[in-house]
């Protein structure tokens, strides 16, 4: 086959074949063809777009290109969960305990983060002396004696992936679903899930800005699961503000385990309940979705729930300490509070300006090299519906450099919207996807 060949046939808008595109994918793996080539298939598949079929050979291609999980000697059916990242979005850290408490096997593998603050990993690594690297052997045989695990991503799992984004993110062609949809589908598909729940975001804290562009994403990666025999499931969700309270890593830890110890955020409860209901019902533990949910929170009130996340932690070298403010874990030297300059309703909170603001203060990563630092963040006081008098607390900063504190401050203020009168909330959850 000829690469310019085919760049030039989905330059004109026809369909590639599987072979074609399982070349292109070999070639992009291998590196046997030069970067600007790449760009340029990259560029005619963001401006001519990909049918179904083609999107998911493409899916298929990259998850097969390196490494991929063989889950089969772990009982019970597994099950995933993915989301498309959003500001204070902890979700992870309540929902594996949660579905492995209830007997559905989780064989998680995460990344790192880049932007407001850092990916699942950076925040498990917040836990003093949690290990994200286990060898394969250890990670099934933790699934096995615990039911759940989470590890850094392979070094050869889906390695055209890693190829094909890092030249998507240099190129402008990052905003094209087909792209994004076979990037996160094939992880999922190479980590080795028979089912998988996603959390699609939407707003203005998301990548996907607008409902309907969340709604094509959300039906693109179904439609790539269950063409590779996955039983697959999304939900969009708000994001137009923060989810929970805490934006930051060690922060978001503590805010999780509160909820893990029924004293969270009511909304982080409700998407996290509803999120593990559905890998409830994709691992054959409950039949009826109100029944998953019952279940659920049976298991938070018992707190068996929290003892499968300490099973988690211990089996990985963390160690917590439940009886301290801050269950040991890092804190920042400095805490300030961002004071109200005017009374109102909140009827607005910029997701992604609050993001920012953590960013600054070093919970999140502008470049792939930058250091995290664990304990700082934002804390907010308030959030959308809220009534605030001038003078009263807004927000906390976690930092430990005082100079920072002054543009987070400011950067803060302009998160909030204030008016007379009370807006109504969007829902939590727009729609499942099946």
């Amino acid at each position: 086959m000829n690469v310019i060949e085919i760049i030039t046939k989905k330059r004109d808008g026809l369909e590639m074949s599987p072979a074609e595109i399982e070349f292109m994918v070999q070639a992009i793996s291998a590196g046997s063809i030069p970067d600007y080539q790449i760009s340029a298939w990259a560029m005619a598949v963001y401006l001519q777009g990909m049918s179904d079929a083609e999107t998911t050979a493409l899916a298929l291609a990259m998850a097969y290109s390196g490494e991929v999980m063989d889950l089969s000697a772990l009982e019970g059916i597994k099950v995933d969960k993915h989301s498309t990242g959003g500001v204070g979005d902890k979700t992870t850290m309540v929902v594996i305990p949660l579905a492995a408490a209830a007997g559905i096997p989780v064989a998680k593998m995460s990344g790192r983060g880049l932007g407001h603050t850092g990916g699942t990993i950076d925040k498990f690594e917040s836990i003093p002396g949690f290990k994200v690297e286990l060898s394969r052997e250890e990670f099934i045989a933790q699934v096995d004696r615990v039911k759940a695990a989470v590890i850094s991503q392979s070094g050869n799992l889906v390695p055209a992936d890693k190829k094909l984004y890092a030249i998507r993110d240099v190129t402008a062609t990052i905003e094209s679903i087909p792209l994004i949809a076979s990037s996160i589908m094939s992880k999922k598909i190479a980590a080795g899930a028979q089912g998988i729940v996603l959390d699609v975001k939407t707003g203005q804290g998301a990548f996907m800005k607008e409902q309907e562009q969340a709604l094509r994403l959300a039906e693109t990666m179904v439609r790539i699961g269950r063409g590779a025999g996955r039983q697959v499931v999304a939900l969009i969700t708000d994001m137009s503000q923060p989810l929970g309270y805490c934006v930051g890593n060690a922060l978001e830890v503590k805010e999780s385990i509160d909820l893990l110890q029924g004293r969270g955020p009511k909304d982080l409860e409700a998407l996290c309940i509803e999120l593990a209901a559905h890998m409830l019902i994709l691992g054959g533990k409950s039949d009826h979705i109100e029944t998953a949910r019952g279940k659920l929170r049976d298991l938070l009130v018992s707190g068996a729930a929290l003892a499968k996340f300490d099973d988690l932690v211990v089996a990985q070298g963390g160690h917590l300490q439940y009886d301290l403010p801050g269950y040991g874990l890092p804190q920042a030297s400095i805490k300030e509070k961002v004071f109200a300059e005017e009374s109102g309703y909140i009827t607005k909170l910029d997701a992604m300006k609050v993001g920012h603001s953590a960013m600054l203060l070093g919970a999140g990563r502008e470049k792939l090299e930058d250091q995290i630092d664990p304990a700082v963040g934002i804390e907010l006081v308030k959030k959308r519906g809220d009534y605030v008098q001038a003078g009263e607390p807004l927000a906390i900063m976690h930092a430990n450099r005082r100079e920072l504190l002054p543009p987070v401050c400011q950067l803060l203020l302009e998160s909030f919207q204030l008016s007379d009168t009370a807006a109504n909330n969007p829902p939590l959850i727009y729609q499942t996807v099946t």
